[in-house]
């Protein structure tokens, strides 16, 4: 993909695969304003999700339409943003509103990812609801704008390869 303006980028994957660390450094290296997704989820879905509840396709309906609304204002400087786009649709509605957008899928399998959650704190998201994230997994397609990328180095080697996925495309 060749850019007539700054790379606009969803940082995408299950829940603990690193997507907020590997966004900040992405964001950083490609000199493009960083924001958190799950900034846009309303309270209900935050109450739900740590309440150990796993969000169905109506839920994340006024979440993704946030995320979409910010894309469309960054179109033209460029961003990073993070977002689970687990479903190929949920992926579609992004690139709907942002044609430009590439998905950078952070990949790692469900043992990493479950120490990883289990390891860290403050987050509202419960490890038990890994597995549901998991089954919701649908990886990119060959016709979808994006990369997966191997999350079993250091969060700065994870991110060095996702700033080659994205500048490379």
């Amino acid at each position: 993909m060749s850019y007539n303006t700054a790379p606009l980028v969803v940082v995408m994957g299950v829940s603990g695969s690193g997507k907020t660390t590997v966004g900040q450094l992405l964001a950083q290296h490609l000199d493009v304003p960083y924001t958190e997704g799950d900034d846009f989820h309303p309270a209900p879905n935050v109450a739900k999700m740590r309440a150990g509840h796993p969000l169905h396709d109506e839920d994340r309906r006024p979440w993704l339409d946030k995320i979409a609304h910010w894309l469309v204002g960054q179109a033209d400087s460029g961003g990073v943003v993070t977002c689970s786009a687990l479903k190929r649709r949920y992926r579609d509605r992004l690139a709907s509103a942002a044609p430009h957008v590439f998905f950078l899928h952070l990949d790692g399998s469900p043992e990493l990812i479950a120490a990883r959650i289990t390891a860290r704190q403050g987050h509202f998201m419960p490890p038990d609801l890994l597995r549901t994230q998991f089954a919701d997994l649908e990886p990119l397609g060959d016709d979808e704008a994006g990369a997966a990328i191997p999350i079993d180095g250091t969060p700065q080697q994870t991110a060095a390869l996702a700033h080659a996925a994205v500048t490379s495309s």
